[in-house]
């Protein structure tokens, strides 16, 4: 067996009238992330961990932001296409270990359906998809909320 690691970061900034999506579920919140597709600044560093993981360079790569196909997308699809990537080449999802870095709102009590959600897509056990909330406290873009930060890691299997 062949395993390999990748490690996936995005970055988003929030921005009024936009709805807030955090691992394929709507949070209520004050404003929303900015971007091209919906801007889920988790499911976005995911894909990026199991694209890097299989070598297969980054989500930019393989749906820019130039696309019109991608403007306001749902990410989810974005990771089910990463998914359906990574298994033409013939690696298998291990386990995914992800950190969302946001001060507000709360995160932690949206995880549970977050990785429902994800395990639903991925085809994987809700177990093998740990979900994490921190803060910066009150340092940086992400303290002076500004944006959300996510971080990733994905093990693959072939």
């Amino acid at each position: 067996m062949k395993i390999r690691v990748g490690f996936g970061y995005d970055v988003h900034r929030l921005a009024d009238n936009r709805d807030l999506w955090l691992g394929g579920v709507k949070i209520e919140h004050t404003q929303g992330l900015q971007g091209h597709s919906d801007a889920d600044v988790l499911l976005h560093a995911i894909c990026d961990a199991l694209l890097g993981a299989a070598n297969l360079r980054d989500i930019g790569f393989h749906f820019p932001d130039t696309a019109s196909e991608y403007k306001d997308v749902d990410s989810k699809l974005l990771l089910k296409k990463t998914l359906e990537v990574i298994t033409e080449k013939g690696y298998k999802i291990g386990n995914i270990d992800a950190t969302i870095c946001a001060e507000r709102p709360k995160i932690n009590p949206h995880i549970p359906q977050m990785q429902k959600v994800i395990a639903e897509i991925l085809n994987i056990p809700e177990d093998d998809i740990s979900i994490k909330a921190t803060t910066s406290e009150k340092m940086g873009f992400v303290g002076r909320e500004e944006g959300f930060a996510a971080y990733a890691v994905a093990l693959i299997e072939k």
